[in-house]
């Protein structure tokens, strides 16, 4: 929502504390944030857009609401540094009932970079419901690889009750992979 009011504190506190309850004097809570303004002392954007410009002293306000604070946007997946490990985090997963994914990429693969930070999005979705990590190939000794039964990378694979259960080799556009990626996760939890 974009509005505009001649002083911005009057707009945050009309609009956002009004809808949350809770007024401007008791602390608030910074339910909304201030975009673009132009004049008022404060920082001013160039105040042209769609042609025209916007009379000086004239603020534009934009609210972006917060929806639910306590959620992560983005949880760090772990790293799996040998067969002990991928064993150990097995046999967790098994005890709580909980799917895991395993993203095996190599530090010299392009999509597998671009894929890690999409993952650790994926993975704030499905938290606490299923537990993401990753295996850099080139880290790990080879029987660890082996175990994973990798030929290509990136491999996305979904270990459930100890057992690789889906996987999706990523060779295609990185949309489509994350797309796979959801599709794997529903059908396997």
């Amino acid at each position: 929502m974009a509005a505009s009011a001649a002083n911005p504190n009057i707009l945050c506190s009309d609009l956002c504390f009004r809808e949350q309850g809770i007024h401007a004097s008791n602390g608030g809570g910074g339910c909304c944030s201030l975009v673009a303004v132009n004049g008022g002392g404060f920082p001013a954007f160039s105040g042209v857009r769609s042609g025209r410009r916007r009379p000086r002293g004239e603020v534009k306000a934009g609210l972006f609401w917060q929806q639910d604070v306590s959620r992560p946007t983005s949880i760090e997946m772990e790293a799996i540094a040998g067969v002990e490990e991928l064993d150990e985090i097995l046999r967790l997963s098994q005890e709580r009932s909980q799917p895991i994914v395993i993203d095996w990429m190599a530090a010299w693969c392009r999509k597998c970079i671009y894929l890690k930070p999409k993952l650790e999005k994926l993975s704030a979705e499905y938290h606490p419901r299923v537990k993401f990590y990753y295996v850099d190939v080139n880290k790990v000794s080879q029987e660890l690889v082996k175990r994973g039964n990798i030929s290509k990378m990136p491999t996305i694979q979904l270990w459930k009750d100890g057992e690789m259960k889906a996987e999706v080799i990523g060779g295609h556009k990185a949309w489509l992979v994350m797309d796979e990626v959801r599709e794997m996760i529903q059908k396997n939890i």
